[in-house]
């Protein structure tokens, strides 16, 4: 219990508060009083929000806040190239939360720094949305274990120095939840936590803006319950009701929820959803302003309490849309700290299956600064939803493609129906109207390797391995906290038991989400022979070259350059000691850079930091085998 009680005999905690609060004082307060300031009960508010995070101050355990303190002298902790990370399911990587500590050995040897645990909070019971329909924030899914398991767990991660990463649901709580069950009892006050409607002429007017999220299985965006009598903004299922975040006490209830994870011992917080939280009519009711203004305030809130945390939010949206989430203009670097890279995910694949960059390039490099204050990015390959083609037709016309033809070959490629694909993926959400079709299915089976043993034709299941270790070299190597999808560092196939489960045939999202093979593992681990083996140890090696290549911490830049030619992906980490230049080959067949081209573009000593080998040039030339990843210093 004494740990729980703060710092104990340091004479210094009150004041820390106080300066904490004082530091971003502005950043939350200033950011309220546009969003709020204009209530009658605004005082009110504000007086209760200070209320609440002197309580969770005084909350907070003495270790959590000295690490605190450690990480504000090292505000770079979370961009340094030593940060991996690890993304799983509780349930399919260990069975409960304390299962995860039997395989704390497993994540070290694989070279990880930082693991998310995909919604482990209680959903409601039966379709949970995969964990995103949430019915209590202060409990742990009882099929898992409890809050003090989690704690257990996040404290033996700190002493491995592994953060650990815990969604937190921001614009919807589950139809169950306890504000959502008063509202239905009819409280008045409860009911303005959520966005209802007496009558459907409000709904119908927001609805010729909105966007479908799950048009085959939730159609529109607002849901009528007679027992209430209302309709309900329902943006992604029926289960799911959408907060009213133009309500402060929405706020509250939030931010004390938020410094509750945190106090368990979260050290990055990943805010689900993030873009629908604020509703304008006549928009999509995507990233509006206020959104940001939100975020800006939550992070404060943090900034003040648990300043060792870190913020990530899940905006999976397009390039234009996505850098605001780390900060810009009044912002900068006061908001998120991580954001997904969701456009360096589409345009491998869309580069893998073109063996052409220019796309890739051109996004890349227009769209993305290429450094950004107090914050990086989430790099990864795939992820626990599906991929959908955010490619602009603007983006597509600017390299000569047709942004609806390029789409529409995308999905046809990766659900295996375009001839010679390697692919073997599953349609998500196909939409008519649209004519938007987005894609499940796991890393190695998208990347050609099912397909490949199904043949039993040992080339293309070298060319299948060598797809997912250039993937894992790219996020490894492109800036920020590359995450590994549980399996992916095995080559875990597609798992299509997901149709004969009830709660998951309508969502093919679930078949990339298989449990993990520990059989596989330990085989792969042990004898080092066959696919398995080969894209563990590839991996487990590009993550340890990577800790110890310092061109690859997040503070460094990303310059994308224009290729010498179309299979190729090119740019360069501008480490002012070492800069690196990473060199991607996006085709199966052999190609070459010159050596006076590599030179010209900062690679001085020919040494490749991710085989740590010297480069040899041949007439002029440096040889590329299919799909070579190289990292020259």
């Amino acid at each position: 219990m004494a740990a729980r009680t703060g710092l104990g005999d340091f004479k210094w905690n009150k004041r820390i508060f106080e300066l904490r609060l004082e530091r971003s004082r502005r950043d939350l307060f200033g950011q309220l009083q546009r969003l709020y300031g204009d209530r009658d009960d605004y005082g009110a508010f504000c007086t209760a929000l200070e209320k609440m995070l002197r309580k969770a101050w005084k909350a907070r355990p003495k270790d959590l806040k000295l690490l605190d303190l450690k990480r504000d002298l090292e505000p770079d902790w979370f961009q340094r190239p030593d940060r991996a990370g690890y993304v799983f399911y509780v349930d399919r990587f260990a069975g409960t939360i304390r299962g995860v500590l039997d395989k704390l050995d497993y994540l070290e040897d694989l070279g990880v720094t930082y693991v998310h645990f995909m919604p482990c909070l209680k959903p409601r019971p039966g379709d949970s949305d995969g964990g995103y329909s949430v019915m209590d924030y202060r409990a742990v899914n009882p099929a898992l274990g409890s809050m003090d398991d989690l704690e257990e767990v996040a404290r033996n991660l700190r002493e491995r120095r592994i953060s650990l990463c815990v969604d937190m649901v921001l614009n919807h709580t589950a139809k169950e939840h306890e504000w959502a069950l008063k509202a239905r009892e009819g409280d008045a006050a409860y009911q303005d936590y959520y966005l209802m409607f007496d009558d459907d002429t409000a709904p119908q007017q927001y609805e010729r803006t909105l966007l479908e999220v799950f048009p085959d299985n939730a159609p529109g965006n607002f849901t009528f319950y007679p027992d209430l009598g209302k309709w309900v903004w329902t943006t992604f299922n029926e289960h799911q009701w959408d907060l009213n975040w133009a309500n402060p006490w929405v706020f509250l209830e939030m931010a004390g929820l938020m410094l509750s994870l945190a106090n368990r011992g979260a050290d990055v917080l990943r805010f689900d959803a993030v873009a629908f939280m604020w509703k304008r009519l006549g928009t999509r009711c995507q990233s509006e302003p206020e959104v940001h203004m939100l975020l800006h305030a939550l992070r404060a809130v943090s900034r003040i309490v648990a300043a060792g945390v870190i913020h990530l939010e899940e905006a999976i949206v397009g390039p234009a849309e996505m850098i605001p989430y780390l900060g810009m203009g009044e912002h900068e670097g006061r908001e998120g700290n991580l954001a997904y890279h969701n456009s360096l995910m589409v345009q491998y694949w869309s580069a893998l299956a073109a063996r052409d960059t220019a796309l890739m390039t051109h996004v890349l490099r227009t769209h993305f600064p290429p450094v950004l204050p107090n914050a990086t990015y989430a790099t990864y390959i795939r992820c626990h939803d599906d991929i959908g083609w955010a490619v602009t037709d603007e983006d597509a016309g600017a390299v000569g493609l047709d942004g609806y033809r390029h789409r529409a070959f995308l999905s046809d490629f990766y659900d295996g129906s375009f001839q010679g694909s390697f692919a073997r993926g599953a349609l998500f959400q196909v939409n008519e109207a649209t004519g938007d079709k987005r894609i499940s299915g796991t890393f190695a089976s998208l990347a050609g390797l099912e397909q490949a043993l199904a043949m039993g034709d040992q080339r293309l299941v070298d060319r299948a391995v060598d797809r997912i270790l250039l993937g894992h070299a790219l996020i490894a190597s492109f800036g920020g906290i590359p995450l590994i999808y549980m399996g992916d560092e095995l080559g875990l196939l597609n798992d299509y038991g997901y149709l004969d489960d009830r709660d998951h045939a309508h969502d093919s999202r679930w078949v990339h989400r298989p449990r993990m093979d520990w059989a596989l593992a330990d085989k792969a681990r042990a004898d080092g022979d066959g696919p398995a083996a080969r894209i563990y140890e590839g991996t487990r090696e590009i993550l340890a070259r990577r800790a110890a290549t310092d061109a690859f911490h997040g503070g460094f830049a990303t310059w994308v350059r224009p290729p010498l030619k179309k299979e190729l992906f090119v740019f360069q980490r501008s480490a002012p000691s070492s800069p690196v230049l990473c060199v991607y080959n996006f085709s199966e067949d052999w190609t070459s850079i010159t050596e006076d081209w590599a030179w010209s573009e900062g690679a001085h000593r020919f040494h490749d930091a991710l085989s740590d080998r010297p480069v040899i040039a041949q007439y002029g030339e440096i040889a590329l085998p299919p799909y070579a990843r190289l990292w020259l210093l």
